[in-house]
């Protein structure tokens, strides 16, 4: 699989840069973690290189593909990820107290991640076809697209990858030209899914964690002890790290969870704030360069799947970065490109390769 010169050369590089800077992060700290576990023979870093170098090539594959099919397949790409949503709450695996994964030997597969970047294709090829038009009509058609598939994942039950796919509705709404008047309703049917989640959806321990951000004192052994921790080893950071497989709170084991949920504390704590900053900015890089794909984009489709999969990447990096830092709950939701996990990789990796087709095909049609 290769790309033709021109293709490199109309490549947005600074996005690919950006991304290749996170994975190398992620690998790192993986790696750092992975040395307080020598039983482990380092597993997880030879899972994740393997699925580094899957994702890599779906990306290539992606980047010189035609994105545009993309519109024709939005219906067969969202159902699919709909049944496989289904099939998961019947014939998944059970990992932390979560039915969403499929044990595949050796590996297991995510379907909600798939379901990131069906719903983005969905979404954005609804709301292409609607111009600048939207109304009741609009918000009603479009929140069902991201209400079926995120009822399902509150099924399993996984309150934070939910969020992020109601999330991604939002904001193509906004973008699409949501009104005020319209919040009303938004905010009412927030209301109701929220309480008939709290009373039917939710695990105890999703509830302990929503109530031990309220009050953080109120289980410091239980609930609480992870956000602790995940403060403690920021803090400790100072400006430039510890080292490497040096920190104190992932290397004594301290830190739960340290190589997905909390791996954003792992890097502050060994690489300090320059890590973070590093981290941060690349993060900035690609979300920019996404928004200007976005901005420079001939038809609406593009604009919106590329706002669209910033979305998915400005609020995941939010959420996981607002729980390690205590100013939200922990819903379990990791840090894209950088925590252990293959089936994000995937899915982000495809996700960016087709924000670079996007750019080859612009610049192409520009130089024409």
């Amino acid at each position: 699989m290769r790309l033709n010169p021109g293709r490199l050369r109309s490549m947005d590089w600074p996005l690919a840069f950006a991304a290749f800077t996170l994975l190398a992060f992620g690998l790192s700290a993986i790696y750092s973690v992975a040395l307080s576990q020598p039983e482990s023979d380092f597993l997880n870093v030879k899972k994740q290189l393997f699925a580094t170098a899957i994702a890599l090539a779906l990306f290539l594959f992606a980047a010189r593909g035609n994105y545009r099919l993309l519109r024709n397949w939005s219906t067969v790409l969202y159902g699919a990820g709909v049944l496989m949503l289904v099939a998961v709450l019947v014939l998944g695996t059970d990992v932390r107290g979560t039915s969403g994964w499929f044990d595949l030997g050796p590996l297991r597969f995510q379907p909600v991640e798939y379901m990131k970047f069906a719903l983005a294709v969905a979404l954005a090829a609804y709301f292409s076809t609607r111009r600048s038009r939207f109304a009741v009509r609009e918000m009603l058609e479009s929140g069902a697209l991201a209400a079926v598939p995120a009822f399902l994942v509150m099924l399993q039950p996984d309150l934070g990858s939910a969020l992020l796919l109601l999330a991604q509705w939002v904001v193509l709404s906004l973008f699409a030209g949501m009104r005020v008047r319209h919040l009303v309703p938004l905010v009412a049917g927030t209301a109701i899914m929220a309480f008939v989640a709290w009373h039917g959806l939710l695990a105890d321990y999703q509830k302990a964690r929503v109530m031990s951000f309220i009050d953080p004192a109120s289980d410091p052994l239980g609930q609480g002890y992870n956000v602790q921790q995940a403060i403690i080893a920021i803090g400790s950071g100072g400006w430039f790290g510890r080292g490497l497989g040096f920190g104190s709170q992932s290397q004594l084991k301290f830190l739960p969870e340290s190589q997905t949920d909390f791996i954003f504390a792992v890097i502050a704590e060994e690489l300090g704030f320059l890590g973070v900053c590093v981290i941060l900015s690349a993060f900035a890089v690609v979300s920019y360069r996404l928004f200007k794909v976005a901005s420079g984009a001939r038809d609406d489709f593009t604009s919106y799947l590329m706002v669209a999969f910033a979305s998915v990447l400005v609020t995941q990096l939010s959420v996981n970065v607002g729980a390690n830092l205590g100013l939200l709950p922990v819903t379990g939701v990791t840090l894209p490109l950088v925590s252990y996990g293959g089936s994000s990789l995937l899915f982000t990796l495809l996700m960016l390769g087709v924000a670079q087709s996007a750019a080859i095909h612009a610049r192409r049609t520009d130089l024409t």
